[in-house]
């Protein structure tokens, strides 16, 4: 109810307050929530198209998510940086595409498979290292795979660690879509995962054996000076200062991954682990194998989709192959580098020739799957 005016009556008729005209409220349908859209009482998102039949929970807390000038943001970014740069710029890659909002994360990964997978996960790991604690496991390993694991399987978290921070990070911040932008930080959320989960099995390792018997942090040592690491590490830190985000996604786990991550970890570490008495080793490294295959599944999807641009895909494969050729010589040097490791436990159940021999084999799968070719360097090994 309008207050009265000093003459007793409401403010708001002719002459409640003297000298003052108050102009009449006329509705013009502009205001918020005024105006009906197509589909604008129906329960589902119908804003965007899409992979399947219906929508998906994955699709409808991820598609749009982020504006994009191309897709509703008509009054162009809303911010830029210092330099002029806006928001997020095609030309940040040199990957051309007729439509980025295409891409979809064939895992679906969203805010609550993220946390459901990786407590799992942990949860697993938690119980293995308590049973072998409980079983006083440790004792059965033999002297030479206590050094081995000190100063190479530890070392293994410093290649995680280097690739979540600073390869798959700056990647997802750079990527042009909310879809791209989701599965490469869980690329980054695996990689970090999976060098904290390294580096606690060490210190739970370290508090089972007395300092002399067992050196906590020579895998620091190792990976800086180690001769046997150094192309690991050249490779990796050539990885981290890549300017464009495709070429790193596609740097790190179409070629460096299969041809030394994999090598290393299935080739080496799961296969010697067990015959030494340790079988967290494998639990372990199992679980960042199994998220890699993930993230390999984004990334095939990722780049095939952008071969198969119907603008720009021939122009595409002849990029993919140019970094390929880049980037063979350098995961080559890096995996034949770690060889010697191959001899140094007490029991040898694989050789680093036998274990090469499938990392190639598999590298040439994937590349088959993106219509890419070997290189020469790989083809002379």
């Amino acid at each position: 109810m309008s207050e009265p005016g000093p003459e007793g009556k409401p403010i708001l008729e002719p002459g409640g307050r003297p000298g003052r005209s108050i102009p009449q409220i006329v509705l013009t349908d502009a205001e918020a929530g005024a105006a009906e859209f197509a589909g604008s009482d129906s329960r589902a998102f119908n804003y965007y198209t899409p992979k399947g039949r219906r929508a998906t929970k994955y699709e409808d807390v991820t598609v749009d998510v982020q504006p994009d000038p191309e897709r509703y943001l008509t009054q162009g970014w809303i911010y830029s940086f210092a330099d002029g740069t806006r928001g997020y710029e095609h030309d940040w890659t040199r990957m051309k595409s007729s439509d980025w909002h295409a891409y979809r994360d064939p895992n679906e990964e969203w805010e609550r498979t993220i946390y459901r997978h990786q407590n799992r996960n942990i949860v697993q790991i938690r119980q293995n290292i308590e049973l072998a604690k409980t079983e006083n496991v440790f004792a059965d390993w033999n002297e030479k795979w206590l050094e081995t694991f000190a100063k190479h399987v530890s070392t293994w978290m410093h290649p995680e660690h280097g690739l979540g921070l600073y390869c798959f990070l700056k990647a997802n911040r750079e990527a042009p879509t909310n879809m791209h932008n989701n599965a490469i930080s869980v690329m980054a959320i695996h990689k970090l995962r999976a060098a904290q989960d390294i580096a606690l099995y060490n210190l739970e390792v370290s508090e089972q054996f007395s300092e002399d018997e067992f050196d906590a942090s020579v895998h620091r040592e190792v990976w800086l000076e180690d001769p046997i690491w150094q192309g690991v590490r050249e490779n990796v830190e050539r990885l981290c200062v890549l300017g464009d985000w495709a070429e790193a996604v596609f740097a790190a786990n179409v070629v460096f991954e299969p041809l030394v991550g994999e090598l290393f970890r299935s080739g080496f570490a799961m296969h010697a682990a067990p015959a030494q008495g340790d079988f967290v080793t494998p639990t372990i490294m199992g679980l960042i194998e199994n998220e890699y295959e993930r993230d390999l599944n984004a990334t095939r999807d990722m780049f095939t989709l952008l071969a198969e641009d119907e603008e720009y895909g021939e122009e595409n494969r002849e990029v993919m192959q140019e970094w390929l050729d880049n980037w063979v010589p350098y995961s080559i040097k890096a995996a034949q580098g770690l060889e010697p490791i191959w001899s140094e436990p007490e029991v040898q159940v694989v050789s680093f020739e036998e274990s090469f021999e499938k990392t190639k084999s598999r590298f040439e799968g994937i590349l088959s799957d993106l219509g890419l070719q070997l290189t020469e360097e790989l083809v002379q090994q």
